[in-house]
């Protein structure tokens, strides 16, 4: 994989996870505001030239005919601003009131409202949504990865060191490679009421995915371990009197980090699209709130699937994390196999 492949994944990925963490501030729009006079509003085209001079950017505002069709004000421009005052917000919902902001990256002036990425059937704004829909799925990916790298990574070890443990380990990671996830998620969802809080649900999700998939990444490390255990340096180590728990941290550990690293790269795409694909048949979070899966849901209506393409910029996102964490897991696997 080319250098400049990697420098644009990592890229990439610090300015999508920066902008999810940030959400308030960057999105436009709450993800609930609604506009009911606009649904299916098109993106709304961005213009920096007028009588061939570079201009601040603006917009022509979307007027509704009597068809109900939208077309644009050509007669009033729109500029575009940047740090602008609008509804106010505390960081993730758990800063003080009195740290609260009302800055938001961009904005129009005036009542005018600037739907870059279009809007959905209740007009809200597709950019805002997808923001906030980010740091549901993107950090889902990340939270359930770490938790099941981390019960995975501990046991696999211990499992490497062999004994009677390591049969014992073994046995419960065919146990656990056997259960169906998806049963799982159908039981846990029933158990929650219907009218629970979209962050409990959300961290019921994280945590079966997480706590089912510790079983792959745990036999990868136990494989890893008893392999490295045979190498020369680690005997050599035990010769001029290392004891186990030294030769195991100081040798044995910093090697297999790389498969844990690569692992990781790997398991976060991959739980990212779990939330998403059970969020789009209804097992992840509900409405209002904002998950790359639930904005998929319109898409399952044929009218919304032909005409308003808008709607698949949450699967175009997806698609684009995923690329840039396969880029960096193809890395990880050369670097090991050098």
């Amino acid at each position: 994989m080319s250098k400049l492949a990697v420098r644009l994944a990592i890229i990439c990925l610090a300015l999508s996870h920066i902008t999810v963490l940030f959400a308030e501030f960057f999105a436009p729009y709450g993800y609930a505001e609604q506009n009911r006079d606009v649904p299916y509003l098109p993106p709304c085209p961005v213009h920096v030239f007028r009588n061939e001079r570079l201009v601040r950017p603006y917009f022509y505002p979307r007027r509704v005919t009597s068809t109900g069709a939208y077309i644009q004000d050509r007669s009033t421009p729109v500029p575009i601003r940047f740090f602008v005052h609008g509804s106010r917000y505390a960081l993730f919902d758990i800063i003080p009131s009195r740290f609260s902001s009302d800055l938001h990256l961009m904005g129009a002036d005036g009542n005018d409202r600037f739907f870059l990425l279009g809007t959905d059937g209740y007009g809200r704004d597709q950019l805002s949504r997808l923001i906030f829909g980010g740091r549901i799925s993107l950090l889902a990916g990340l939270f359930a990865a770490t938790l099941a790298l981390l019960l995975g990574s501990i046991l696999g070890a211990v499992a490497g060191m062999g004994g009677w443990i390591d049969d014992a380990v073994m046995r419960l990671v065919e146990i656990f490679l056997s259960v169906p996830t998806l049963y799982l998620l159908f039981a846990a969802r029933a158990a929650i009421p219907l009218r629970a809080a979209p962050g409990r649900v959300y961290f019921v999700l994280i945590a079966i995915i997480g706590l089912t998939g510790w079983a792959r990444p745990a036999r990868l490390v136990r494989g890893a371990v008893l392999s490295l255990k045979e190498r020369e340096f680690v005997a050599a180590a035990r010769a001029f009197g290392g004891s186990e728990f030294y030769v195991f941290r100081r040798h044995i550990l910093p090697l297999a980090a790389g498969i844990v690293l690569t692992q990781f790269t790997v398991l976060i795409p991959q739980y990212m699209l779990a939330e998403v694909t059970l969020s789009f048949v209804g097992l992840g979070v509900d409405e209002p709130a904002a998950s790359w899966g639930n904005m998929l849901v319109p898409l399952q209506q044929y009218a919304v699937l032909d005409s308003c393409w808008w709607m698949f910029a949450p699967a175009c996102a997806a698609m684009l994390i995923t690329l840039a964490y396969y880029v960096l897991s193809s890395t990880y696997k050369a670097g090991e196999a050098c």
